[in-house]
């Protein structure tokens, strides 16, 4: 163990003793009101599961990486980009977003959308799009108006 307690209770969708985090550190990525836990970083494991919340009407970057996403909805409703197409999310769901797939979340209006993310321990920086890159993506039925959403 790594020195956490071996349960962590959980309450109002925060585990104790896990820190409430800034949800990106690299300045010039656009989203707006993201949160993230870490539950677990186990290298042995090989894989990082984190606890993300998008407020309401909020949103997380639009990026890809070179490893998969698994992500789990546990609570909230919202839309989600996964490559060409959008998606209406909620509890339960389940999104699998293959590697280097555009992707994005984005909470409805007036609720939190809450998701687990499983990843590798070990991954690449996020790459973010560039105006070609935005181009062709809203070329898409139903993705250029989630892109220009607020």
């Amino acid at each position: 163990m790594t020195g956490q307690k071996p349960v962590r209770r959980f309450q109002d969708f925060r585990w104790e003793a896990t820190d409430l985090l800034a949800y990106r550190q690299d300045d010039g990525v656009p989203f707006k009101d993201v949160t993230r836990q870490l539950l677990f970083q186990a290298p042995d494991l090989l894989g990082e599961l984190r606890y993300f919340e998008v407020a309401p009407d909020g949103h997380s970057s639009l990026e890809r990486h070179d490893h998969r996403h698994a992500v789990v909805i546990l609570r909230g409703r919202g839309r989600c980009l996964v490559g060409e197409q959008v998606f209406d999310v909620g509890p339960l769901d389940l999104v699998d977003i293959p590697p280097l797939v555009w992707h994005q979340f984005r909470a409805t209006e007036g609720e939190s959308l809450g998701f687990l993310c499983l990843v590798n321990v070990e991954r690449d920086k996020a790459q973010l799009p560039d105006e070609s890159d935005l181009a062709k993506l809203s070329t898409h039925p139903g993705v250029g108006d989630f892109l220009r959403a607020k």
